[in-house]
């Protein structure tokens, strides 16, 4: 039996991000090979330019409407219709506490995590640390405390962030994403083949999930007797 692969380009500062993912697992509970199926948390960086620590920052209204270029009014109904939409999922989003910094460390001790099989619970436990909890996600000493929080060794998550342990790896996610034209996140990669663009509803992943799974299964059942000539493979 073929397993499945799932990559998932994403940023920790990122809310519909957090969406996808809880909307990705409610796909994944009713999957019923759930167990065939690899998720991989991949990186993208939606402000590369930012700073580890912004310091004392706007609201995060203030900063909406400056960059959308709406009034301080649309830019709360904006945060509301947000923390609704997070609620519906089982997310408690609280805006007035987040923290803005660069997400570059962060998504380098996800590279680590995966080394460890530890890449979804440090996913989870960074989003929840920025949109939930306010910790400033740039900070190294709160990265460190929160990694091993998941259960990744202190020394070693240390030497990585003292270094440039896992910046090649981020850096090549991110050109994949070039590669492949990913301007928003969270999207999803099925099989390296079928692609998903946005937070869809559970429903709609687990349809995808489904032919994903059955062109993965006829492939390979098909993979013993092919043969290929100069038209194609039969």
């Amino acid at each position: 039996m073929q397993r499945l692969r799932i990559d998932v380009w994403s940023d920790i500062a990122c809310p519909w991000c957090y969406v996808g993912k809880r909307r990705l697992e409610a796909a994944l509970a009713q999957f019923p090979h759930r167990d065939a199926v690899d998720v991989i948390w991949r990186s993208f960086e939606l402000d590369p330019s930012a700073p580890r620590d912004l310091g004392a920052t706007p609201p995060y209204a203030a900063r909406l409407a400056r960059k959308y270029g709406t009034s301080m009014g649309e830019a709360e109904l904006m945060i509301r219709r947000m923390t609704q939409t997070a609620a519906a999922d089982g997310l408690d989003f609280h805006f007035e506490r987040i923290r803005p910094g660069n997400t570059f460390d962060a998504h380098r001790l996800l590279h680590l995590a995966h080394e460890h099989g530890r890449q979804g619970a440090l996913k989870e436990r960074l989003l929840r640390a920025y949109l939930t909890e306010g910790e400033p996600i740039g900070d190294q000493a709160t990265l460190a405390r929160l990694a091993s929080e998941v259960g990744l060794a202190a020394d070693e998550v240390r030497e990585v962030l003292r270094g440039d342990g896992f910046a090649r790896e981020v850096r090549a996610d991110e050109a994949e994403a070039r590669r492949l034209g990913i301007r928003g996140v969270p999207f999803f990669l099925l099989a390296n083949r079928d692609a998903i663009s946005g937070a869809h509803p559970p429903e709609a992943l687990l349809a995808a999930l489904t032919t994903a799974w059955a062109a993965n299964q006829a492939l390979e059942a098909a993979a013993p007797g092919a043969v290929c000539g100069p038209d194609g493979c039969t």
